[in-house]
């Protein structure tokens, strides 16, 4: 099986790239042309200002404070395959996690953040011990992915 979740990913980019636009709209219109009149709604230049700020902020943090990451995954061919790279404002350094399925020892899977945010640490088995890799953040996944994921590595996972 091999996926990724790229459309997530290109979704999360759309939406802050309207949101940025909507936002400076909104700046250039209300500051610098002067074309929205306050009080609109009931409300001062300064409110709705604060409002747009507080939900561009939340747009754009967001998958940055939930870790959302480009995944790759493939258990195709002799080995599993991870590749991965942060997905929020700035792009992060891409990584890649491959290891044979017979010396896969299995994973482990951590939740934060009311569930919100996942991960899944890697273990695997070498002669001098057990080698762990730096969790690979799997929030950016629907749950259907995730199960996918969690299933295929059950298969290789070696029972203790």
């Amino acid at each position: 099986m091999t996926f990724d979740n790229s459309r997530k990913i290109i979704s999360l980019r759309i939406k802050l790239f309207g949101a940025t636009i909507a936002f400076l709209a909104y700046v250039i219109l209300a500051y610098a042309a002067k074309i929205i009149k306050f009080p609109l709604l009931g409300m001062s230049d300064t409110t709705w200002t604060l409002i747009l700020v507080g939900i561009y902020l939340f747009i754009a943090l967001l998958p940055i404070f939930l870790n959302y990451q480009y995944i790759f995954f493939s258990d195709d061919g002799e080995k599993v395959v991870f590749r991965f790279f942060t997905s929020g404002l700035v792009g992060g350094k891409k990584n890649s996690v491959e290891i044979n399925k017979e010396s896969f020892s299995g994973y482990r899977v951590e939740s934060g953040f009311f569930g919100l945010k996942q991960s899944i640490i890697l273990y695997q088995q070498f002669k001098e011990g057990v080698a762990k890799y730096p969790p690979v953040y799997i929030s950016a996944l629907s749950r259907e992915e995730r199960n996918k994921v969690l299933r295929s590595l059950n298969l290789y996972a070696r029972e203790a």
